[in-house]
């Protein structure tokens, strides 16, 4: 471990261990034991615990979260729902790389925020996400579980938290019942794990006092501060490191040091002994599978005398206990310490072996190139007897011997021999609310698709027989980067897209809209056609398209005809390249600290026929944390620019109709607090603006200054996209003009009403609307307005951002009412103010 961790890209070049790396894996190779701990998020995980389990205590340790994190925002682009997913399962997987522990899933979807199980459970199916854990336990082998939320208390937190926890307690037993989920025993065995507990702290307490005087005779804690000298860091240090993976969620922190408590609470299975070690009374030597007595004697005596200047010296002895780990009957632990010691062998003998395409991707069934570099930097015997293509079973003999630094170049093909994708691959199918669907056991769980060739080189060291496995990734350099990896992809021949995820129509006016045609090999020759709802009109019917390149794009151009009434639907474009039809499209995430993604996901875009009146034309809009809102009001004809906040002064803002604040903008744009006075002032002076939801956290903006007259920000918010909705001030401009807003322009809202509602505002503010979830008291701060001075100024908490890109009709119809306050005229033709 090294600071290096702390530079980007790093997740994407492949390790390249020193001997104080080589030796910590020789010291967890001698630990068997494992350790899962079970939450609902990414982010959700202790990583100073995980941190802690991994490195000090040398466990196995994963983290099960059972949903990629769809449902949240996304701080660094403009990624939300499955790109989103897909952004923070990445993140996971780059803290794991960091606290040294393993990932793992279940189908779970991200909804949303759930203020209590029930519900949570409603929209998941319990059944099958119980399934999952079960299916994680029995899998991974846990002694331990650690929850890391409390199954006792539904409705204090999120309701995927308590439900994670719930599933956790009842997986428990259920993983040792041959009864339960009986299918799964055809790949493993039933397992009970020995002892399951709560990660509490003085959070659930209420405060620091209570925890303080709290019984902790149940409990069990650790100091989670030591210090690494191998690693010339702390536990907490590396944890700290972990967190900041989270990007996307705003968790870059600054590391800490020094002592820290931790603590564990039982819950079911043996109570240790001792209380000062999680693994009290489980077997955690060599002595725990049959045979591994003399693999023990060999491994510990390598641990105990390791010569980090020359670790090669170890490699006739690692050899020797690598030939008596294959012959282990435990088929668990011989697969997980094999694994481990290859990862050693390979890197005391200072052998590099790497794998790379010519190319990025390739389509299925075809042929790839392939460049191996190959280089043993010992001094020990190493021959490379075979290589085999997973992919096509094909094997070429080579009998090469690597000569001590003596780098061998070679080239080989191989055939993709599949007719899959390597996408991920939990959207491979239409799923639900609740639920990604994964009908293949196999994959269910995984962090990843299974890497889509790999190569199998086998040697001999020291004159014993060893299989390495390589999986081919693409190479490259940029003058401005360096060198850099990315994985090798299997893709389609051809994918297609849209511009804009959703078109709306606010008048009969025809648009014309592009579709963008990638090609995925050479000579694309084919035609596109747009599949579109009865009541719409697509020209042409079908175009041509020749692509000579990979990876080139073309793109059509199509006339869409709206109908003359309001009318929802969704337009598919549809490739046909000879007899297959291709309706996907690509879309590739990029960013330093994650490797580069390929997500295919079914290509379409909501068409809305919207009968809507506005008033105003030209709008600021400052960003936030970042949303779709500006190109989804250019849509229905305002003409929007996006706001500097640099360039904000008492002049700047005037040219405007009216000026609408991006999601946490006040908790993530340092410069607006030294800009509020000019947006106030702005709406003094017969300004309109609109300001979208804020946490009540890490505001960056005095919150008394935020609006012009007291407003407290909460965590109010209302889960139920389905809640009723009532308008209270049903004689107010804002659902009158220039559109009538009713009951109806509140169907087919997504994922929530709103969050971070005020509950707390002067009189000067009038409250719109209320509306509340199952059970609760009425919330009336989700649309508050105020008159100041000539202007007005709104607060909302709806979440427009979520609303207005899935294309809801009466989403447009209230935004475009906000916008048009203190206007007495309707806009018919777009005109651009000086």
């Amino acid at each position: 471990m090294t600071c290096a961790f702390i530079s980007t890209s790093v997740a994407q070049k492949p390790d390249k261990l020193s001997s104080n790396q080589i030796y910590e894996k020789v010291q967890k190779l001698n630990f068997l034991g494992s350790a899962l701990y079970i939450a609902a998020h990414p982010d959700d995980e202790n990583t100073r615990l995980i941190a802690y389990l991994s490195n000090n205590v040398k466990a196995r340790t994963a983290y099960l979260s059972l949903t990629r994190g769809d449902g949240g925002q996304n701080l660094i682009g403009p990624e939300i729902r499955e790109q989103l997913g897909v952004i923070r399962t990445q993140e996971l997987l780059a803290a794991r790389r960091v606290d040294g522990g393993e990932q793992l899933f279940s189908r779970a979807n991200d909804f949303g925020y759930s203020k209590h199980p029930d519900e949570t459970f409603d929209i998941w199916n319990e059944d099958e996400v119980l399934s999952d854990v079960v299916w994680a336990i029995r899998k991974f082998k846990p002694d331990v579980i650690i929850n890391r939320f409390d199954h006792r208390t539904p409705g204090r937190t999120h309701g995927h938290h308590t439900a994670s926890a719930m599933l956790s307690m009842e997986a428990f037993d259920l993983a040792g019942d041959k009864n339960a989920y009986a299918s799964q025993l055809k790949t493993y065995d039933a397992w009970q794990p020995t002892r399951l507990f709560f990660n509490t702290s003085w959070w659930f307490y209420g405060s620091r006092e209570k925890f303080e005087k709290a019984d902790k005779s149940n409990m069990l804690n650790f100091d989670i501060g030591v210090y690494y000298p191998l690693k010339g860091l702390s536990n907490n240090e590396l944890a700290s490191i972990a967190s900041s993976q989270h990007l996307c969620q705003g968790f870059g922190r600054l590391t800490s040091r020094g002592t820290q408590q931790e603590y564990v609470e039982f819950l079911k299975g043996d109570f240790p002994k001792d209380k000062s070690n999680i693994f009290s009374g489980i077997d955690t030597t060599w002595n725990r599978v049959k045979g591994g007595k003399a693999i023990g004697n060999i491994l510990n005596t390598i641990e105990k005398n390791f010569d980090f200047v020359n670790p090669s010296s170890h490699l006739p002895k690692l050899m020797e206990a690598y030939g008596m780990i294959q012959k282990l009957e435990d088929e668990h632990w011989k697969t997980i310490k094999l694994a481990e010691i290859e990862t050693i062998i390979q890197a005391c003998a200072g052998l590099y072996l790497e794998a790379s395409a010519i190319s990025p991707s390739a389509t299925p069934r075809s042929d790839i190139k392939i460049n191996i570099e190959a280089l043993n930097r010992s001094n020990t015997a190493i021959k490379l007897k075979t290589i085999t293509a997973t992919s096509d079973n094909k094997t070429t003999t080579k009998n090469i011997d690597l000569l001590p630094n003596k780098r061998e170049n070679i080239s080989l093909e191989a055939n993709l021999a599949t007719d899959e994708y390597s996408a991920p691959y939990w959207l491979f199918e239409k799923g639900t609310l609740g639920m990604y669907n994964v009908a293949d056991q196999q994959l269910r769980g995984l962090p990843e698709t299974p890497r889509p060739a790999i190569l199998k080189f086998n040697l001999e060291i020291a004159g014993k027989p060893i299989t390495i496995t390589k999986p081919v990734i693409y190479r490259y350099s940029k003058p401005d980067k360096g060198e850099l990896y990315q994985p090798f992809e299997i893709l389609p021949e051809v994918t297609a897209d849209f511009k804009d995820k959703v078109l709306i129509f606010s008048t009969k006016d025809a648009k014309e809209i592009p579709v963008t045609v990638k090609a995925g090999k050479d000579n694309i020759d084919g035609y596109v056609s747009i599949k579109h709802p009865y009541s719409w009109k697509v020209y042409p019917e079908k175009q041509k398209v020749t692509i000579a390149q990979k990876g080139d794009e073309v793109t059509l151009m199509f006339t869409v005809i709206p109908p003359a009434t309001q009318s929802e639907g969704i337009l598919t474009p549809e490739v046909f390249i000879g007899n297959k039809k291709y309706t996907q499209a690509l879309s590739e995430i990029e960013y330093d600290h994650i490797p580069k993604q390929s997500v295919l996901l079914p290509s379409e875009t909501k068409v809305v026929r919207l009968n809507i009146q506005k008033g105003g034309q030209y709008i600021g809009y400052i960003q936030g944390a970042g949303d779709a809102i500006p190109e989804s009001l250019r849509q229905i004809g305002y003409d929007v620019e996006i706001i500097d906040p640099a360039s904000i002064d008492a002049e700047s803002l005037q040219k405007y109709d009216a000026v609408v604040v991006g999601i946490r903008a006040y908790n993530t744009v340092d410069e607006l607090k030294f800009k509020q006075k000019y947006i106030l002032d702005y709406v003094k002076n017969g300004g309109n603006v609109i300001v979208q939801y804020n946490t009540n956290r890490r505001v960056k903006v005095d919150p008394s200054e935020i609006a012009p007259y007291n407003l407290q920000l909460s965590r109010d918010r209302v889960t139920d996209e389905n809640a009723k909705v009532t308008v209270i001030a049903k004689d107010h401009s804002l659902v009158n003009f220039p559109n009538k807003i009713e009951a109806k322009d509140f169907d087919d809202w997504v994922q929530e009403r709103g969050l971070y509602f005020p509950n707390s505002w002067a009189p000067e503010f009038t409250p719109i609307l209320s509306m509340n979830d199952k059970g609760e008291t009425e919330k009336k701060g989700s649309l508050l307005v105020a008159k100041y001075g000539k202007g007005n100024y709104i607060y909302t908490g709806l979440s427009f951002f979520r609303e207005l890109p899935a294309g809801v009709p009466g989403a447009y119809k209230l935004f475009t009412n906000m916008i048009s306050i203190g206007k007495s005229e309707i806009v018919t033709k777009p005109q651009l103010k000086n």
